[in-house]
């Protein structure tokens, strides 16, 4: 049976939790998250505390409760307190600027590139090279920082790049030079 499945998830009290026809929905102080549970997996929610249980026991169904218990656990703490993911530009000439909703990286290109923010994903820029993204959804906080890492992965020999903050880029030895 899944360990992760089996925990309780406690909730706040400031949350409000309405399960009804699959579909749970989470409201808090940030906001509110819908989600729909897969047909094998329920849920039991009774003093401010919601358990993850399966229908009936294979292998698929364990996995799917430890799934479920995650999503709806990053659901709670995310319309009780957020999330947050920082970014960091390294590189001669590379930074980021905040215009309204959006984003715009100077990367070394000949171009600056735009990058329009999602919604629900709000960010903020600290000494043009550090980029702070929050939002209530962890999915989607992870993909739009996936997404911007992606206009300039970091490279191993200068480390010039976007990275997540506690990244550790493994750094290559150059060419050297023979006499």
């Amino acid at each position: 049976m899944s360990r992760v499945g089996k925990k309780p998830i406690p909730v706040p009290d400031k949350a409000k939790i309405s399960y009804k026809d699959k579909v749970l929905t989470v409201q808090g102080d940030k906001g509110s998250l819908t989600r729909e549970i897969h047909q094998a997996i329920d849920l039991e929610i009774a003093d401010n505390i919601i358990h993850v249980t399966m229908l009936n026991e294979n292998r698929e169904n364990r996995a799917l409760q430890g799934l479920t218990r995650s999503l709806v656990a990053n659901m709670v703490t995310g319309v009780s307190t957020g999330f947050e993911r920082v970014l960091e530009i390294n590189g001669i000439g590379y930074r980021a600027e905040l215009k309204g909703k959006s984003i715009v990286f100077n990367l070394g290109f000949s171009n600056p590139i735009t990058f329009n923010l999602p919604d629900g994903v709000s960010a903020t820029s600290e000494k043009n090279n550090i980029v702070k993204l929050f939002a209530i959804d962890k999915e989607l906080l992870g993909r739009t920082a996936a997404s911007i890492r992606q206009l300039r992965p970091p490279e191993p020999y200068k480390g010039k790049g976007i990275k997540y903050a506690e990244e550790h880029v493994q750094r290559k030895a150059g060419k050297t030079g023979t006499k």
